[in-house]
């Protein structure tokens, strides 16, 4: 008998941010200073990682932080 134990699967997901050039869209103004904050395996750390992020920054209204679903890029037909 195999004690194989299933490991969960890696969603991972990237959170990201900069400062935006204005409110209408998502256009950094500096590509050379994004704030890359981290790669996650599931979207809940991801989501804490974001919040925490986004609340440090809510002085400055064109700094966004974003989730990417990477693990869709990966294997978009899953």
């Amino acid at each position: 008998m195999s004690d194989t134990v299933k490991k969960p699967d890696q969603l991972l997901h990237l959170v990201f941010g900069g400062e935006l050039e204005s409110l209408d869209g998502v256009r950094f103004k500096d590509l050379e200073n994004l704030d890359v904050v981290g790669i996650y395996p599931n979207y809940a750390t991801a989501e804490k990682a974001w919040q925490e992020k986004a609340r440090a920054t809510i002085d400055v209204a064109e700094m966004r932080y974003f989730i990417v679903h990477l693990h869709r890029l990966l294997d978009p037909e899953d």
